[in-house]
């Protein structure tokens, strides 16, 4: 790489799920499948182990950004996110978050500056290690649950319908493009275009 001044990472953009094929496909992983339309939009395959995480790095909207799909489980998102943000000395709001939401309905984007974690418990978790909820974040609407008797950790765990399927494909799509969008204009732009 001669005359050429190595660039380090921008931005970290991480997608929140639980490895393994029991989870594949489930409410839970959204994030996860909109970090691979993002990685595949941008021809880059996310799977090399660094920071207990699937990584690779890529520039999307001008910008080089390190992908991130944490290997922890969901709710220990932060073990990965954190030491990587410390790393790569990213500030908290260019750490850019991909979630599941059960208070969106399915499809739903919603772009966000900052916020609490709503009860979401890799938010949470990330909230901690980042020492700051002042990150920015898309979430992906799965919907709500059928009824307030049904428990939380079987909705989110179980799959999609055939028709919210559909929904969801399209929606994780969305996703990326906010995020290429949120990287090139700003996140004003993005919730304009994207909320």
């Amino acid at each position: 790489m001669f005359g050429r001044k190595q660039e380090g990472v921008q931005w970290i953009v991480a997608g929140l799920g639980n490895m393994g094929e029991r989870y594949e496909g489930t409410r839970h992983n959204v994030g996860f499948q909109a970090l691979d339309a993002l990685a595949e939009g941008a021809n880059v395959p996310v799977q090399r182990l660094k920071f207990r995480a699937l990584t690779n790095t890529a520039v999307i909207g001008g910008c080089k950004v390190l992908l991130m799909k944490p290997i922890t489980y969901m709710n220990l998102s932060g073990e990965a996110i954190g030491p990587a943000a410390a790393f790569y000395h990213i500030p908290p709001e260019r750490v850019l978050i991909l979630s599941d939401d059960v208070a969106l309905p399915v499809g739903k984007l919603r772009v966000r500056r900052s916020g609490s974690a709503g009860g979401h418990n890799g938010l949470k978790n990330i909230i901690q290690h980042l020492g700051t909820d002042q990150f920015p974040r898309i979430k992906v609407g799965v919907g709500e649950k059928p009824h307030p008797d049904y428990d939380m950790v079987d909705w989110v765990l179980g799959r999609f319908g055939k028709e919210d399927q559909t929904t969801i494909e399209k929606a994780v799509q969305r996703a990326a493009e906010a995020v290429e969008c949120l990287l090139q204009d700003g996140i004003d732009r993005a919730m304009g275009r994207f909320n």
